[in-house]
């Protein structure tokens, strides 16, 4: 999903797009603590942030171990998967803050 970038940027440019608005997702979700409606464009932020980076996870080069298969991993693959965990905690977070909002 975010391989468009590199042909739209440069990967240093890409790079700091994607860590930028990481950042701003981050800032928002913190500031959902007071505002929820902040919160809600954090998590729909960040939701949209780890689906882009889960869908890198199958098509990671040398992701697999060749000998063992697919679901053993290797290289940047173990890494990634904590996004897999972090998408949930995103779903969770805008699930609370809507629900939280419609209250109001």
């Amino acid at each position: 999903m975010i391989s468009w970038l590199y042909l739209v940027f440069s990967h240093q440019a890409a790079s700091w797009l994607l860590g930028v608005s990481e950042w701003a997702f981050g800032a928002l979700l913190f500031a959902g603590y007071w505002d929820k409606r902040l919160g809600i464009l954090g998590a729909l932020g960040s939701t949209a942030t780890f689906i882009g980076t889960v869908t890198i996870i199958p098509f990671m080069p040398d992701g697999w171990d060749p000998v063992a298969g697919f679901p053993a991993m290797t290289g940047n693959v173990p890494f990634l998967m904590k996004d897999v965990v972090l998408l949930a905690v995103s779903l969770y977070i805008l699930k609370q803050d809507l629900v939280r909002v419609a209250q109001r």
